[in-house]
């Protein structure tokens, strides 16, 4: 399947508008050598010797380790898997859809000194959160990576005001906050949470209309089912972790913030082209279309 994965996103590159600069390898040749290694799970090393590419894969030139770690950190190779990413939400049209879901994920480790401790699965570990607003699809319709010490309202601030288009976003008891309610209006979208303080009442200091209509929405029928998606965002990040090539953990060699982001970035990318072909998705044919 790792075959069929890369083979998958190397059309995707092969048409990206982005060359970046070299004489001697295009920014395509670096981003095509780095998903070998991510798709397999291996480190850059790996991906860097022809004798673990097949014949018929293999660039005519391969960069060295060095060389390939330097062009990872260059805006170009950032700009060409963003270009795929939005390439691929927009096959399906993910900015139309109404209900989005806003969530994190961490992801832990053991040493990295751009790495900070927060709340996980069993209590305060150490590592990276990866936050992200989801509306069904390949890909999430914002997503953005901060150590796990950062706060999850702080990271919703930045994401909220990129989503495009409008609709209901659903969240915890975490975003219930006055100013997230009232970015997610400016942006479009009704921000439905869980009341913190759920036996409390509200107090006599001022609070968002849109803190107070989530509030009543959760009350009503409609809100109680709308607000029964948000399970969904479950299954999302369990999707992104549930084959091989899927972002199962952090390796040993992903350190370091604008690795582990580069990692976490293209994991993202082959889980959408795992998505396309397990709905039955014709890549090709969608490309020709677009």
């Amino acid at each position: 399947m790792e075959r069929e994965l890369w083979m998958a996103l190397y059309q995707f590159v092969s048409d990206s508008q982005v060359r970046g600069k070299g004489w001697l390898y295009t920014t395509g040749t670096f981003v095509m050598v780095y998903f070998w290694a991510v798709v397999h799970d291996r480190p850059m090393y790996w991906a860097v010797d022809k004798r673990n590419w097949p014949e018929d894969l293999c660039p005519g030139l391969l960069p060295s380790q060095l060389q390939l770690s330097r062009r990872l950190r260059g805006p170009d190779v950032a700009e060409m898997m963003t270009e795929i990413e939005h390439q691929f939400s927009a096959m399906i049209g993910a900015e139309q859809h109404l209900i989005r879901i806003i969530d994190g994920k961490p992801l832990e480790v053991s040493k990295d000194a751009d790495a900070g401790y927060g709340r996980s699965a069993g209590g305060k570990h150490k590592g990276y959160k990866l936050h992200v607003v989801h509306a069904g699809g390949p890909t999430p319709l914002a997503w953005a990576l901060a150590p796990m010490n950062v706060s999850e309202k702080v990271m919703a601030a930045e994401l909220i005001p990129t989503l495009p288009g409008e609709g209901y976003l659903l969240g915890d008891t975490e975003f219930d906050s006055n100013r997230l309610h009232d970015l997610a209006h400016e942006a479009g979208h009704q921000l439905v949470t869980p009341k913190r303080g759920k036996n409390q009442g509200l107090g006599h200091r001022r609070h968002s209309p849109y803190r107070l209509r989530s509030i009543e929405l959760l009350k009503a029928p409609f809100g109680k089912a709308l607000f029964r998606y948000r399970r969904q965002i479950e299954r999302e990040f369990g999707t992104l972790v549930s084959f091989g090539g899927g972002l199962v953990c952090l390796p040993a060699w992903a350190r370091g913030f604008h690795r582990v982001r580069n990692w976490v970035h293209a994991k993202i990318l082959v889980n959408a082209a795992r998505w396309f072909r397990t709905n039955n998705y014709h890549l090709t044919e969608l490309l020709a279309v677009a």
